[in-house]
């Protein structure tokens, strides 16, 4: 009697079910350490952003001899193309993009021209992930030095 030799092709759901579970494993590891990084990525990137506005804000009061007011829209006169009333001779801009005024988030930064964290100087606030006063880790707040 002869014997017939079948070549073996393909898996056997046992293993398709070994390399699902496997992976599956791996990815509950890496996924959490993933977003977590992710949202850290996002909050150091909201101070060079800031940085960016404040050259801007100090720019726009060495060119007119003062703050923007936030009576005239505050941080729109950066974006501005025509110069706010009175300023026509002295005004440089636009300092800055309008997507350069949004955090890492997409919400635009508060600007505070009278500052209570800098007094005497502004304040320019991003309020993290959460987008809401106060919180703690990538939700807490963000003021410029």
């Amino acid at each position: 009697m002869k014997r017939i030799r079948r070549s073996r092709r393909g898996f056997t759901l046992i293993e398709l079910l070994v390399v699902i579970l496997i992976i599956s494993m791996l990815a509950g590891f890496v996924a959490p350490n993933v977003l977590k990084r992710l949202g850290k990525a996002k909050t150091d990137l909201a101070r060079p952003r800031m940085a960016l506005i404040e050259n801007a804000i100090k720019s726009f009061e060495f060119d007119c001899g003062r703050l923007p007011d936030e009576s005239e829209g505050g941080l729109e006169a950066l974006v501005a193309t025509e110069a706010p009333p009175g300023l026509e001779d002295k005004w440089n801009g636009p300092y800055l993009k309008r997507s350069q005024l949004l955090d890492p988030w997409g919400r635009e930064y508060l600007y505070l021209s009278e500052g209570q964290v800098n007094v005497g100087s502004f304040d320019l606030i991003c309020l993290g992930a959460d987008g809401q006063e106060g919180g703690e880790g990538e939700n807490a707040d963000i003021v410029n030095d």
